[in-house]
């Protein structure tokens, strides 16, 4: 039980960042956004049933091919059947870039579309994040992201838990390699080209999702998501 309390914190950001991206989506879909890209999709399941609300949504899984080829067997398996609004779109990340992958799979790169990136930028070197940031912020008017990425760990207990998973992860050969401060990850999503970007820590996500629960269940490590729109 004191393990579950521990992790509850994390697991709580994790479902949030869904949550939040969600409701981003929804506001760029009113807007007359058709085209929803999940970079690094790993088993995401909105293309299953959370996207029967947004009629007429485009949905593109963007992952590297043995990743995307894992995740079918274990549809195929479910018994699930992938919709025909979904398109999986293979990247091999060593010898190609996520729009070669985009442009394979139909994506229509003269309209604009909504962007999901998700439990991945610690993974990766800031010029990777940069690169991928800029490809974003060079699509159409109306276009946006939202990503999520952390200051790090620190010493008191509100970073247990992502503590743990940094050893944990680097343990299997994939270690956090990248953390911001929120003026850090604001200057570089701004000199990406976006004209819109938000931070949103814990206190402002906890105000948005967990006010008033009677459960105690709130944010209290150093992640963040940020909503950033051309």
């Amino acid at each position: 039980r004191q393990v579950m309390i521990e992790f509850a914190p994390l697991r709580a950001f994790i479902a949030v960042r869904s949550r939040f991206t969600e409701d981003c989506l929804g506001e760029a879909y009113a807007n007359g956004v058709r085209q929803y890209a999940i970079l690094g999709a790993g088993l995401d399941t909105f293309a299953y049933e959370r996207s029967k609300i947004f009629s007429g949504l485009s949905v593109f899984e963007i992952d590297h091919p043995a990743t995307q080829g894992w995740k079918k067997t274990m549809v195929r398996e479910a018994g699930l059947t992938p919709p025909s609004s979904l398109t999986y779109a293979p990247v091999n990340f060593e010898t190609e870039t996520i729009r070669d992958g985009l442009a394979r799979a139909g994506f229509e790169f003269e309209k604009p579309a909504w962007f999901a990136w998700l439990g991945v930028t610690p993974y990766l070197s800031r010029e990777a994040i940069s690169a991928t940031l800029s490809l974003i912020a060079g699509g159409k008017q109306g276009s946006g992201v939202v990503f999520d990425y952390s200051e790090g760990v620190r010493g008191d207990e509100s970073s247990r838990g992502l503590r743990a998973m940094a050893e944990r992860v680097a343990a299997i050969g994939e270690p956090f390699k990248s953390f911001f401060a929120p003026d850090e990850i604001i200057a570089l999503a701004t000199q990406c080209g976006f004209k819109t970007v938000e931070d949103f820590d814990a206190a402002k996500l906890n105000a948005r999702y967990f006010a008033g629960r009677s459960d105690g269940l709130r944010l209290y490590g150093r992640g963040h998501l940020i909503k950033a729109i051309i």
